[in-house]
């Protein structure tokens, strides 16, 4: 190679060619192709190290092959391996690089042009002396393209063995070995193809001869429920074929469980859940019956299994138990709703509990609310939504009905009824009124001739506001942790006080909300009375006696009044209760005197 003039020396160089093309060809790998071509190019064409850069799928290029004739000390080009540079770099320096007919060539003087994310490494060689010697920081590519014209990779050659910059009969050498190397590299990668569709080939065909046995298997020894159900003819929905941990899941026999359906099975309020999820080959959580007459909280997953010619002919169902999750999601709910401290619901689910009660439509004026509220009736009392998720054998412990269940106390069809087609707002809610507070006459409805429990026209939802009187002495005097044990016995004696159905609320601080609904004008200053005196009798905390006041203040909630205007609204009603009984109400700057605890 170092007199390239001569002809024996071409010759030589051809014979060397010619045998590492051969190498190229009998590889049989993606990778042993790779490594053939760097290694004959070292060997072959007369460079000390050479680089395949290999177009990736994404189109960034990551060096997957390095040789070198002798290893540098520092590690040489082997570095490099697995590294990526991107795309658009790449191009940008192809492009820049001066043309030598299919290789591009890039002297030191123009290695702005190499980004940073481009693999690189450059040796110590000697410095060039004359114009045509090889400086270090020089590089000689070589573009390897696919017979469609698409880059498969980039060969790149450094450090020649004569201390030149590569002559014509070099170059042309290395074009055809280029070439070839495209030619090689493409059928490896088409050999790679075709041995990863012989096998997944191999593997179906496998697969297909023991599907039956393997799907046996999976559905017998699976660790939980896997069922069968017809989708056509007189057995349309019967479960065909069953799993012992299904049997063992709800504790019946797998001969009792091909006589029935998961329609016979399933909760009554979540028979239109299994439907729609029957009918999509979807997924739901829900209840089935056991055998002991309790409900398991099973999650459904449903799958549709087709024949080619016939369509639909099965359902696949795989049910999971997600009791222990169910009972953890209940927990966390109650915690989200609930005062940590007292165990009463906060003042995130009292004002939850208000928008579920009250709708946007404004409440109905004069006679019109009287005469609607006496038509319908109203409930007596509203029940709230559950402080729980599940009212079944598995969460005693825990109050509260099911909020998977019907339609609440306040709420129902009134098919036929007196509010039929009164429109949006009315049919299956109960409308809240705030009760009036003067009779027809002019005379108030408390005066001393009424007697006898309050009319449904006079009955509305009492927001009752309770601010403790006191506290933050206690506070300040014995402790936050008496404080905290005074407003847990606070807790607990508004909670006796009120009836079933009412919601006691600490709203923070030593401030509570009582929600009452369905009860008259009298009635809510009867359970204020009633409040008050569970409130001021002593109250014995770390052997010490304690005492605290009360300021009460009702307000009413309406349909159509926003929630806070209800609160604040209970709220004034109790601040003028405070001003007349002389207690402190605001400090220097408008605050409250009290501050909020716990």
């Amino acid at each position: 190679m170092e007199a390239e003039s001569e002809p024996y020396v071409r010759l030589a160089t051809l014979r060397t060619l010619h045998r590492v093309v051969a190498d190229l060809n009998a590889a049989r790998s993606l990778a042993g192709t790779l490594q053939a071509v760097v290694e004959g190019a070292v060997h072959g064409l007369g460079f000390d190290a050479a680089a395949v850069s290999l177009v990736r799928p994404d189109g960034d290029l990551v060096v997957a092959a390095v040789w070198e004739l002798e290893e540098s000390p520092m590690g040489g080009p082997s570095v490099l391996l697995g590294q990526v540079g991107s795309r658009e770099s790449w191009d940008r320096l192809l492009g820049v690089s001066d043309h030598w007919g299919t290789l591009r060539f890039l002297p030191y003087d123009r290695g702005w042009a190499v980004a940073s994310d481009i693999p690189r490494w450059i040796g110590d060689g000697p410095l060039p002396v004359y114009a045509n010697d090889w400086h270090p920081a020089d590089g000689l590519l070589a573009p390897m393209y696919s017979a469609g014209g698409d880059l498969l990779g980039v060969l790149s050659v450094d450090r020649p063995r004569s201390g030149k910059r590569p002559g014509a009969w070099t170059r042309e050498a290395l074009e055809m070995f280029s070439l070839q190397a495209s030619i090689a590299i493409g059928n490896a990668r088409l050999r790679a193809e075709m041995q990863r569709a012989l096998a997944r080939l191999e593997k179906e065909q496998q697969a297909l001869r023991a599907s039956e046995e393997s799907f046996r298997q999976a559905f017998e020894y699976a660790p939980s429920g896997m069922a069968i159900t017809e989708l056509h003819g007189a057995g349309r929905g019967q479960l065909t074929r069953v799993n012992d941990a299904l049997c063992r899941l709800l504790g019946r026999p797998r001969a009792v469980l091909r006589q029935q359906s998961f329609a016979d099975l399933v909760h009554p309020e979540d028979r239109a859940l299994l439907e729609r999820t029957s009918a999509e080959s979807g997924r739901a959580e829900l209840r089935l019956s056991r055998r002991d007459g309790g409900y398991q909280w099973v999650c459904l997953r449903n799958s549709i299994v087709a024949d080619a010619a016939e369509g639909p002919s099965f359902l696949l169902t795989h049910v999971e138990d997600i009791e222990d999750r169910k009972r953890h999601e209940l927990q966390l709910a109650h915690r989200a709703s609930h005062d940590a401290l007292t165990g009463l619901p906060n003042g995130a689910e009292l004002k939850a509990r208000l928008a579920r009660r009250l709708c946007a439509e404004p409440q109905p004026v004069g006679a019109a609310a009287g005469a609607l509220t006496a038509e319908v009736g109203y409930p007596q009392p509203y029940a709230y939504p559950a402080d729980s998720y599940s009212a079944h054998t598995a969460y005693e412990g825990l109050e509260g009905a099911d909020p998977y269940a019907g339609p609440v106390h306040g709420y129902g069809p009134l098919e036929g009824g007196p509010l039929s087609g009164l429109g949006a707002g009315y049919g299956e809610h109960v409308h809240a009124v705030v009760p009036a507070e003067f009779g027809p006459g002019g005379e108030a409805w408390s005066a001393p001739f009424r007697s006898g429990p309050a009319t449904p026209a006079e009955k509305g939802l009492a927001v009752l506001f309770c601010d403790l009187d006191g506290f933050k002495s206690i506070n300040d005097r014995f402790g936050h942790n008496a404080g905290d044990s005074v407003l847990v016995e606070v807790a607990r004696r508004l909670s006796g006080a009120v009836r079933d159905g009412d919601t006691v609320a600490r709203l923070g601080g030593d401030e509570f909300v009582v929600l009452a609904d369905g009860i008259g004008r009298e009635e809510a200053k009867d359970l204020a009375h009633r409040l008050r005196n569970a409130i001021i009798p002593p109250m014995r905390i770390d052997g010490r006696a304690m005492r605290v006041g009360v300021s009460l203040g009702i307000g009413w909630a309406g349909c159509g009044m926003s929630i806070e205007e209800v609160l604040h609204t209970a709220d004034e009603r109790m601040y003028d209760e405070k001003r007349a009984r002389g207690g402190a109400v605001r400090g220097a700057r408008g605050e409250r005197s009290h501050r909020r605890a716990g």
